[in-house]
């Protein structure tokens, strides 16, 4: 029986605690260098970048021609054409359909207070657009010097 001993022998339950208090690091260690390897191929192909030149922020005045239309919906949804009240957005088709057949086409400016609901400024857009209006803008208060608005 020694002889037998010698060549193997069942573990005891002190190995098996040996055996499981002890970490395998290798494959740990052998998975963190081939992120390294990844990341030191891939980060300087992201970070170039092609160069630009980007636009400079700036903001002009508006210029106001005569023949530009103000068109104004206060909070109430009421539309008015050049501080004129606009019963309805049928008596403004008409009257855009009118202003869009001009050579040049006057341009559309929108004021609407802050209060107004998308709805009242969505239809003036729409029956803008409706009329064959090419160009329409938002009038606003400028921001504070500096402000940048995105």
């Amino acid at each position: 029986m020694s002889s037998q001993t010698g060549m193997y022998s069942e573990p005891t339950g002190e190995d098996e605690e040996k055996a499981m208090s002890e970490i395998n690091t290798t494959p740990l260690v052998d998975v963190m260098l081939v992120l390294l390897i990844v990341f030191m191929i891939t980060i300087p192909v992201i970070t170039h970048t092609v160069p630009v030149e980007l636009p400079k922020v700036r903001n002009e005045a508006t210029k106001t021609a005569p023949e530009n239309i103000n068109i104004s919906v206060n909070k109430d949804g009421q539309i008015y054409w050049n501080q004129t009240l606009v019963p309805d957005t049928n008596a403004l088709l008409e009257r855009l359909k009118g202003s869009a057949v001009l050579k040049p086409q006057p341009e559309v400016h929108v004021r609407a207070d802050q209060a107004t609901r998308y709805e009242y400024v969505g239809r003036v857009i729409l029956t803008a657009q409706r009329a064959g209006i090419q160009k329409v803008g938002f009038i606003t208060e400028p921001g504070p010097t500096g402000a940048v608005s995105r």
